[in-house]
């Protein structure tokens, strides 16, 4: 000690920590770090008049609570939807923040499709490039040509190959006609059954129908000059020499008159066999003229009974009726018909519906308008239907021709 000091011992007083500095931390307590939606959730401090106000104080992480199950936690406040968070709370109890957790769902991050994509590739190339990928890989794409080539025949073969045919309104018959294919030298069409080499419509060298014209008699129809080839060829296929004189003649003007319809008599006398079985119907006879007599007139158009309802148009002047349209003649021409394209076969100066030689020509003129080619099997059958618009009458024309095709040629 020196001299002059005061030597009287005194205690030592305890150090008071600042009332500026938080409490020490209890011991294994580490406080958390703050997020910044905590900040921004803190509400402002009100100002002092002192001065503006200070700035808050860190929160300390709150004191543990006894848990409902009996052991501590941190303390927990619910929220408007039942959620349960921790949080900070001032003196004044106000809610300072709050941890929200981030549902899974939008934590996903998902690659932009574009990377997906390429990705992808690259995964593709890289198989593409192993043993298995060199294997398979050809494999799909020669599958995938397969398919496709199938796909397409399916669709364009048919199509192609499907001959066209009119489809009739009757379908009281379950299956339509047999298409007539034409014929390997001569294009006339070749029904099924009939010889290869020998289509249908042509005739056996002795009793061919004489090309060129036809020079008429002095005296008598025109259709005489065909009077040997008729009574040859009627014997074979079963029909009167006037009516084959009525068809072949037909045959033989319309080669000069329209050569691209190549109309064969055979068609003709099938459809008069049906008609009026040659101008015999209803009791009626052939004349050698050509004429049937009596007259062979349907029954009247009048819608009933499946017939159609036509009323009158000629007055009477073919039919005998004036009520009705009737259908006339040994080729049943309908009036508005034959005024459109009756003929006058024989010379006599008129066109007579009840003659056959004028019904055949008409009939063959009918049959070719429209540019139709008989050859064609598309053509012979809208021209048949045309004529009847019924299946089983063109059914009944098919058969009967194919029956005089083959006839003619024994």
């Amino acid at each position: 000690m020196v001299s002059g000091e005061d030597s009287t011992e005194r205690p030592l007083r305890a150090a008071t920590p600042p009332e500026d500095v938080p409490p020490a931390p209890r011991r294994g307590w580490l406080p958390r770090p703050r997020r910044p939606h905590h900040d921004a959730l803190t509400p402002p401090a009100a100002p002092t008049a002192d001065g503006p106000a200070a700035d808050p104080p860190p929160s300390a992480e709150p004191a543990e609570q006894a848990a409902p199950g009996g052991g501590t936690g941190p303390a927990t406040e619910a929220d408007g939807t039942g959620n349960t968070g921790t949080g900070d709370t001032a003196g004044s109890g106000a809610k300072i923040g709050r941890r929200r957790r981030v549902p899974f769902a939008h934590a996903v991050r998902l690659p932009p499709p574009r990377q997906a994509v390429g990705a992808a590739t690259r995964a593709t190339r890289a198989w593409s490039r192993r043993p298995s990928g060199r294997l398979t890989l050809p494999g799909l794409f020669l599958f995938a040509l397969v398919a496709a080539t199938a796909a397409v025949g399916a669709v364009v073969v048919p199509s192609a190959v499907r001959a066209p045919r009119p489809v009739a309104v009757d379908d009281s018959a379950s299956a339509g006609p047999e298409v007539p294919s034409a014929g390997p030298t001569t294009g006339v069409p070749v029904f099924p059954g009939a010889t290869p080499t020998l289509p249908l419509g042509s005739f056996p060298s002795a009793g061919a129908v004489p090309s060129g014209p036809v020079v008429p008699p002095a005296a008598g129809r025109p259709a005489d000059a065909l009077g040997d080839w008729a009574r040859v060829t009627g014997s074979k296929v079963g029909v009167s020499p006037t009516a084959m004189q009525a068809y072949g003649y037909a045959e033989l003007v319309l080669a000069q008159t329209n050569r691209s319809c190549q109309l064969s008599w055979t068609t003709l006398a099938a459809i008069g066999y049906v008609e009026s079985r040659h101008g015999q119907a209803n009791g009626a006879t052939l004349g050698a003229d050509g004429r049937a007599v009596p007259e062979i007139i349907g029954d009247p158009l009048d819608g009933k009974g499946g017939r159609s309802l036509i009323r009158d148009t000629d007055g009477g002047l073919f039919d005998r009726d004036t009520v009705y349209d009737r259908a006339i003649g040994p080729m049943q021409f309908i009036p508005t018909t034959w005024e459109q394209v009756g003929a006058d076969a024989d010379n006599d100066g008129r066109k007579d519906p009840h003659d056959l030689d004028d019904a055949a020509l008409a009939a063959g003129n009918y049959l070719c308008q429209g540019g139709r080619n008989m050859t064609i099997p598309g053509d012979w059958w809208g021209a048949i239907l045309s004529y009847n618009d019924v299946r089983r009458y063109a059914q009944d024309v098919f058969d009967k021709a194919q029956e005089y095709g083959r006839a003619s040629r024994t």
